[in-house]
């Protein structure tokens, strides 16, 4: 039996949108590991998402699950992320397999 062309078309569709996706862990440290009981988050982002994207990503997954918590908020805007061991801006482009890790500042925000 033949598929219909539309389960086709939506198959490559899907199959594309996957493709174009990776997973990012996220180490937590300070104040930011109040964001979930295991000491990361694993967020799905887009082939060449940056930072700020991220940034972006951690802003909706505490919205979604803690209310929008203002303190929990001012925490991730206020953080820097770093890679290898070096700050890293919100340009900076993340790849495959890349540790990245959120540091909140001294005191929580």
């Amino acid at each position: 039996m033949e598929k219909p062309r539309w389960a086709s078309r939506i198959s490559k569709r899907t199959i594309l949108v996957i493709i174009n996706l990776m997973k990012v862990i996220i180490e937590l440290f300070g104040a930011s590991r109040d964001f979930s009981d295991q000491n990361s988050l694993e967020l799905d982002i887009e082939n060449g998402s940056s930072i700020k994207d991220v940034r972006n990503k951690i802003l909706d997954y505490l919205d979604i699950n803690f209310k929008g918590n203002e303190n929990f908020i001012k925490i991730v805007n206020s953080s820097a992320f770093c890679s290898n061991d070096n700050i890293i801006s919100d340009n900076y482009k993340i790849t495959n397999n890349e540790k990245i890790a959120i540091i909140p500042p001294i005191g929580g925000g």
